[in-house]
């Protein structure tokens, strides 16, 4: 009954005008945003809880929504602190380094206030140019556990969306899941009522502006869900802390909460809470160059970190290994992975992966292949410099066991550290429950302390990346994987594969890194596609393909292609080898979330363009206005002119350009566009 008065009360109180609420029931505050566009309004209540409202350019962006946690069961947790206190009224204009992000510094300027309680929580609240957020600060001794947290959004009219369902879920469990989602384009009174979203989640308001709810900073604390929740609403929704778990799951690689408590998390000591953020934007193309995740996440927690390098990796799965003109029988062999070693060293890749099916199904010390022989692998690539990565299931590297120490853990990583291995990827965590979100940290800091890099599966970004860089890379993303099952459906694929290709880097990329692992050589339109698992294609052409490897965001980035696919187009193999994985400037030139997006990224003197569509050809201008002044000779790739029949066609052409330029450039359907720009000698 507790639960069920939180829920309707800020219903309820809705109704009431903002002026009259803020005097009869409790204080209010305003904070603005530094160039003064936004603005945040919050107030507390005597019916136990506290809300905000937020404005942009005077056009609401959300209507009052609750905020509220529940500890220990108190449903007054804010009525029996009294009504809260502004403690810390600020303004922040500082700036960090990002060595391992699309820019070498971001700047992190906001004004803030923190709210105290006398029963110990506080609020505090940043808003930024570009958006607002909060966490809950909790400063009481001892143990106690969050009961629920209350986090809503509501909005002022039934707004189109765009919502990544939650669906296939690991064991039927409802918070085992992979974090890969489509977007569903729907208004927001359509949502399934009965489903859950992950985020980040856009809503699309009048006038172009977006509005995207996502949470960040999550540590030792529950992922946010959400659903719909009264007229025009979101709410959170967040996995009860697991108490039972078995192996189950895809192919017995989850471990997966079998019974669950009443409660989201157990607490211990002062700690703040993760973030609960809304970003707002004015056009789409600012979305694409947004920092809130690295804002609001922990700070970078390894004092040295020259030992991480990002790269590029060759990778064995996608492509079945499907090497020919060789003399020895291709699968998950020695003699295979000596090739796909030679292939990296001979075009200049970081390194490679051994996906499933070097190690047992129980265990990463025991029954391993006796057709891979590792001490060989590793000599050889340290001879070309080419470092080997191992894919491991989560629950192997954990030994089944998420709360325990991190004995099993260490002893695995010592062991392939002191053998020479350079990380490991970690696939099935899918679930971000607290003790998902604990063990990550603790894999990520184990690693650390073994000069190992890390790839996390079955995870969406949520801060971590930024305390721990040593974690390069996450999927939780419909990648290039799913066109190897892809369905058919009348006369084309089931999905949308190139319109996710381009709404992707404006929501799931918000949080972070993705590996969509690109790179495909066999590209198909929609008539010609079909879902292959051993000869795979990707939707949309191939230079669309090409131009991913500047538009992702991924520093540790795939080519999912096999050496003998990528060795008959040397041509574009050159050029995405060209490609860093990490620069030191971006900019987001243009874009319509959904149907295009254009980038420019610098890395030293050189830039790296690219444009991508949706299956809508399209004529674009790309203003070179940022260049320095001089003359610049431009490598690009644009799609050929019978790519439409073809998708693997494209042209190859060399001119100069300079400051000022425009190019105009010509996007096939499900097309794309990238050029290198190199200052001229």
């Amino acid at each position: 009954m507790k639960t069920i008065k939180i829920c309707i009360v800020p219903v309820l109180l809705m109704m009431l005008s903002t002026t009259a609420y803020a005097l009869s029931l409790g204080k209010s505050w305003k904070i603005v945003s530094p160039d003064k566009k936004t603005t945040v309004f919050v107030g507390t209540s005597n019916y136990t809880f506290l809300y905000w409202r937020i404005e942009h350019n005077d056009v609401p962006v959300l209507e009052r929504s609750c905020i509220n946690i529940l500890i220990d069961g108190d449903i007054d947790v804010f009525k029996k602190g009294g009504l809260g206190k502004a403690t810390n009224n600020r303004q922040v204009r500082t700036q960090f380094a990002t060595p391992f992000y699309k820019k070498a510094v971001v700047k992190d300027e906001y004004n803030a206030l923190t709210i105290s309680f006398k029963n110990g929580i506080g609020v505090e609240f940043r808003v930024y140019n570009d958006g607002a957020a909060y966490r809950f600060l909790i400063d009481r001794k001892g143990k106690s556990v969050v009961t629920s947290e209350t986090a809503e959004f509501y909005f002022s009219d039934d707004y189109p969306a765009f919502i990544p369902y939650v669906n296939d879920n690991r064991g039927g469990e409802r918070y085992c899941y992979s974090f890969e989602s489509y977007y569903d384009e729907q208004p927001l009174s359509k949502m399934f009522k009965d489903s859950l979203a992950i985020t980040p989640f856009a809503v699309c308001l009048p006038g172009g502006m977006k509005a995207i709810v996502m949470d960040a900073g999550v540590e030792d604390y529950p992922g946010m869900f959400l659903k719909s929740h009264g007229k025009n609403g979101l709410k959170a929704e967040f996995a009860p802390y697991p108490l039972e778990q078995e192996v189950g799951g895809f192919d017995r690689l989850n471990l997966v909460p079998s019974k669950r408590a009443d409660y989201i998390a157990k607490l211990d000591g002062s700690r703040a809470l993760p973030w609960r953020a809304v970003v707002i934007t004015e056009k789409d193309a600012d979305i694409l160059n947004c920092d809130m995740a690295q804002r609001l996440a922990p700070e970078c927690r390894i004092k040295d970190t020259s030992w991480i390098h990002p790269g590029k990796v060759a990778w064995d799965w996608w492509n079945n290994t499907n090497v020919t003109g060789v003399d020895f029988k291709s699968g998950m062999n020695t003699d295979t992975y000596l090739y796909y070693i030679d292939f990296a060293a001979k075009n200049n890749i970081e390194y490679i992966i051994i996906d499933e099916g070097w190690s047992g199904k129980e265990s990463l010390m025991e029954d391993l292949s006796p057709e891979i022989d590792l001490k060989r692998l590793i000599a050889h690539g340290q001879e070309k410099g080419v470092g080997i990565i191992l894919w491991s299931s989560w629950r192997n590297l954990i030994g089944n066991n998420p709360v325990g120490d991190t004995s099993i853990t260490n002893a695995v990583m010592k062991h392939y550290a002191d053998m020479g291995v350079k990380g490991f990827k970690v696939d099935f965590f899918d679930r971000d429950d607290q003790q998902a979100i604990a063990s990550a940290y603790k894999i990520a800091a184990c690693a650390a302390g073994h000069h190992l890099l890390l790839d996390y599966h079955g995870l969406k970004p949520f801060g971590i990346q930024r305390a721990y860089p040593n974690i390069l890379n996450f999927e939780g993303v419909k990648g290039l994987e799913n066109s190897k099952w892809e369905p058919r459906v009348g006369n084309g694929p089931m999905h949308d594969q190139p319109r996710y290709d381009v709404s992707a880097p404006y929501l799931r990329m918000l949080a972070g890194p993705m590996d969509y692992t690109p790179g495909a050589m066999m590209n198909a339109m929609k008539d010609n596609f079909f879902g292959n698992n051993d000869h795979p294609m990707s939707q949309g052409t191939r230079v669309h393909q090409m131009a991913m490897y500047t538009t992702f965001e991924a520093p540790l980035q795939m080519m999912a292609d096999s050496p003998t696919m990528y060795m008959r187009n040397q041509e574009c193999t050159d050029f995405i080898a060209q490609i860093p994985t990490t620069f030191d400037e971006s900019i987001a030139l243009d874009g319509q979330l959904g149907e295009y997006a254009v980038v420019a990224r610098r890395k030293g003197t050189t830039w790296y363009l690219a444009a991508m569509t949706d299956w809508t050809p399209r004529d674009l201008t790309i203003d070179l206005g940022f260049l320095n002044e001089g003359q610049y000779q431009a490598d690009i790739f644009a799609d050929g002119v019978n790519a439409m029949k073809d998708a693997t066609d494209y042209k190859h052409l060399q001119k100069t350009v300079g400051q000022g330029d425009i190019l105009q450039v010509h996007l096939s359907s499900g097309g794309g566009w990238t050029a290198i720009l190199r200052t001229a000698k």
